[in-house]
């Protein structure tokens, strides 16, 4: 790391989480300047703990694979779905298809982001500066050109062919420039903390899996991120939250979940409970004259499937790949932004509508009222919704998944590992029929898949 400089820079990020790091190394290693502005000082907290297993090949694409690997973290090679009465269902993600990796980690974000700012910082070409706060947005006409930051107490302007939105739920871009539009289909809000002293004896699951606990009005998240350390949470619904006491709603819910209360027996509470409000947005316009708006910062929604990382590295490395042919004079800027913005979309809405396609009870189709959901006994199973998706897999009636032939375990499978922009993915395919689960305006797919490219 250097003092920053008074002359140009081909991009300045601000932000220093996945996204901007992915960003400033992608573009550096193609002998670019980057000024990679981060507004606290690594490490700090964050939450969303646990990878997709396509995220562990995007790291290995990087490089980055073998110094995560060394950060002590917990490896997943599977989700458990367990609901109220103690019944639980198990995905193991090794059967994913012939050639595909079927384990990931769990990651305290703390640590792991400032393995991939360092990363980062390290690069040849990054001048990455902590405790450096954006102020203002510099421009030349209608063009972004600059920013203006302060640290220790000075003021500083930095210019820039590109300056990239990295800044996450902040959004210095998204939000300066008005881009950002609140989404309340889901109305969730978070609940958590961590809990330390955690003995592998007491749990019922198998040992690495993430459980999601599922109840009739959310659900409960628990993700060993080191030994001996496991993050508990629960998303509720945000007006439930905003009329109780947290507390009270994290012990009734956990209680509720009999396999995770059993996990965590004999624990003690490591880091107090935290919380997140609703927090759904999303960004129709993600690049621009001189910018580009990267993971978090173009867009948020419901956590349940762990595909926040992967789609921030993707983003981020995609926009420094689009920045660079500009700057080698390989393409026009507005066409490359034309194609940033259709991939960051694919990826983007597939992973909604996985979400969505979970959290409702009904799916109309061609006139017909089709249950996601199944029913025992004439009741609605709770957290039926999520049962729903391995339920009508191989089911022939009574589905949105249901075809004259089934779908193969193996499409499940890799939609869960993060396959959003794969075309061929029959399970994707379902999900993109329904109208209902659009989250942006009209877009053109883009489905080249950035992890396995042909797929």
């Amino acid at each position: 790391m250097s003092e920053a400089r008074s002359s140009d820079y081909d991009a300045i990020v601000i932000g220093g989480g996945p996204s901007g790091s992915s960003y400033a190394m992608t573009l550096a290693r193609k002998g670019h300047s980057v000024l990679l502005l981060e507004r606290e000082e690594m490490p700090r907290f964050h939450i969303g703990e646990s990878l997709l297993t396509y995220t562990t090949d995007v790291l290995e694409q990087m490089g980055l694979l073998d110094r995560v690997a060394e950060g002590g973290f917990v490896v997943k090679r599977g989700i458990e779905l367990t609901g109220t009465e103690g019944t639980f269902r198990r995905l193991d993600l090794g059967k994913v298809g012939e050639g595909r990796r079927g384990w990931t980690f769990h990651v305290e974000r703390a640590h792991f982001d400032k393995i991939l700012l360092d990363a980062a910082a390290e690069t040849p070409g990054v001048t990455m500066l902590q405790k450096a706060r954006v102020r203002k947005l510099l421009f030349a006409g209608e063009r972004i050109s600059g920013v203006r930051y302060t640290r220790d107490g000075e003021e500083h302007d930095a210019t820039a062919s590109f300056v990239i939105d990295a800044s996450g739920r902040t959004g210095v871009i998204a939000r300066g420039m008005g881009l950002r539009k609140t989404d309340d289909d889901l109305k969730m809000a978070a609940i958590f903390r961590h809990y330390e002293g955690l003995d592998e004896r007491n749990n019922p699951a198998t040992e690495g899996d993430i459980q999601l606990g599922l109840y009739e009005d959310g659900w409960f998240w628990a993700i060993p991120i080191r030994p001996g350390v496991i993050s508990v949470g629960c998303l509720v619904p945000a007006e439930i939250l905003r009329k109780s006491v947290p507390e009270e709603v994290f012990s009734r819910n956990l209680k509720r979940i009999p396999r995770i209360s059993q996990r965590i027996e004999g624990t003690t509470v490591a880091r107090d409970l935290t919380g997140e409000n609703n927090f759904e947005y999303h960004c129709d316009t993600l690049a621009g004259p001189g910018y580009f708006i990267v993971g978090d910062a173009g867009c948020f929604t419901d956590p349940v499937f762990s595909g926040g990382v992967l789609l921030a590295l993707t983003t981020g490395r995609r926009a420094a790949e689009e920045s660079a042919r500009v700057l080698a004079g390989e393409a026009d800027e507005g066409e490359v932004a034309l194609r940033y913005q259709n991939f960051f979309k694919t990826g983007y809405e597939t992973y909604y509508r996985l979400i969505r396609a979970v959290y409702d009870n009904r799916y109309v189709s061609e006139g017909r009222e089709l249950r996601v959901t199944p029913r025992h006994g004439g009741q609605r199973l709770a957290g039926a919704g999520w049962w729903g998706i391995q339920e009508r897999l191989q089911a022939t009636s009574g589905g949105p998944f249901d075809t004259s032939e089934s779908i193969e375990h193996f499409w499940l499978v890799r939609a869960l590992n993060g396959d959003f922009w794969s075309g061929d993915n029959r399970f994707f395919q379902r999900l993109r029929e329904e109208k209902a689960w659009r989250l942006f305006d009209d877009f053109e797919p883009s489905y080249e898949c950035p992890v396995h490219p042909g797929s």
